[in-house]
């Protein structure tokens, strides 16, 4: 790492988590106006996941930031109107359209190692693109089935190949079709104005991290390059150039950057109450978590049953801008179950039991049962809250 130039600033820890917050749209009056795509363009990346359980993890950030909008409307809102396109950043996720040029650095790289060790019979990938060009957009299963044949987690030479193409940027993934990808061709998906290549590696790294700068509004060199999964001598080589400002946060024991946006005024505004999607943004880093909240933050959907501690997807509960505990909900026809409540004291009951209702009813669940409280005294004071907060 290079040395680095003093930082502007101290800011307190208290400053930095209100400006994480603002940042994130946790705080102040929710953009309705922007609506979801709004939230996306100032997030910057969505991330998708396979999960659902209250709902997909998409549909659960804009709903942590704007409240119970229909699950129609957000499917909608991102993938209407060509304003978005799904890609690898930090993970699998929906981007905003004007970020298809900072990609170009990682398409080159996938078009460098073309085979990823998997060889495509002749003409697989050519039969791809035309049949695209010709009837689509498509699905795999429509480009001639998803699975068997191939070698590649079982899939057919087709999926491989539209996934070879969606890595290149030749095929852009336009939305999800009952959580199957439709793919059609970047040029007749993406607007002319983006659909280039044109900008070097140096320029869409330092606008990248430029990009997750303002979407965290304040962090170190790992949080920053984790936004989008860069390197950290990728962060190294722009950050001088990216207009973030180096700042020194108190008890935070790395250097930190704040976008300029950030530090322009006081974060004020009315802190969101609501549950977290394990994949939300606000969360992705665990070292972030644990520095800024004081907040262990696990998913365990993919750790044995046996090893669990707070559940399969718990879902971190925010309120009054900190975390305050988590729960591990499941539906079961009309009822939002709790199967396990983890709460950081009897303070924390109203937010939760505000929080469970608000879900139950998005989700259209009209009761709430509890299964294991960990504090089992706060059980009764729970329910109690609960049945206040249901309509």
């Amino acid at each position: 790492m290079t040395s680095l130039p003093p930082p502007v600033l101290e800011l307190s820890a208290d400053q930095a988590r209100r400006i994480a917050l603002r940042a994130q749209c946790l705080m102040g009056a929710p953009d309705r106006r922007g609506g979801v795509h709004g939230v996306l363009r100032r997030l910057g990346a969505v991330q998708l996941d396979t999960i659902s359980v209250l709902a997909r993890s998409h549909e659960l950030v804009p709903y942590a930031r704007l409240g119970a909008l229909g699950r129609r409307t957000v499917d909608d809102a991102y993938w209407s109107g060509g304003r978005s396109f799904e890609y690898w950043s930090h993970a699998a996720c929906i981007l905003p359209v004007e970020e298809w040029p900072h990609f170009a650095f990682r398409r080159r790289a996938y078009r460098s190692r073309p085979h990823w060790n998997h060889d495509l019979p002749d003409g697989a990938y050519e039969t791809v693109i035309e049949q695209l060009r010709t009837e689509g957009p498509l699905t795999a299963t429509e480009l001639g089935g998803a699975k068997n044949g191939g070698e590649w987690w079982d899939w057919s030479a087709s999926k491989v190949a539209v996934e070879r193409a969606l890595m290149y940027g030749e095929v852009v993934c336009t939305e999800r079709r009952g959580w199957k990808r439709v793919y059609d061709l970047a040029e007749r998906a993406i607007p002319d104005a983006v659909l280039h290549d044109d900008l070097d590696d140096a320029e869409c790294l330092r606008r990248l991290v430029a990009l997750a700068g303002r979407s965290l509004g304040v962090g170190t060199r790992a949080d920053i390059a984790d936004y989008h999964r860069l390197k950290a001598e990728q962060f190294d080589a722009v950050v001088a150039d990216s207009g973030l400002v180096p700042v020194s946060v108190r008890g935070w024991a790395k250097p930190a950057w704040a976008h300029p946006e950030a530090l322009a005024s006081e974060p004020r505004g009315r802190h969101r109450t609501t549950l977290l999607s394990p994949f939300d943004s606000l969360i992705w880093e665990r070292a972030r978590t644990e520095r800024i909240f004081g907040f262990t933050h696990r998913l365990e959907a993919y750790v044995p049953r046996p090893k669990r501690i707070h559940g399969y997807f718990a879902m971190p509960l925010l309120a009054g801008g900190l975390l305050r505990g988590r729960v591990d909900p499941a539906r079961e026809g009309s009822t939002l179950v709790a199967r396990q409540v983890s709460l950081d004291g009897a303070k924390s009951v109203p937010y939760m039991a505000q929080a469970l209702a608000e879900a139950a009813s998005w989700v259209g669940c009209t009761d709430v049962r509890l299964e294991r409280v960990d504090a089992p005294e706060l059980r009764e004071p729970l329910t109690a809250e609960i049945a206040r907060a249901l309509p």
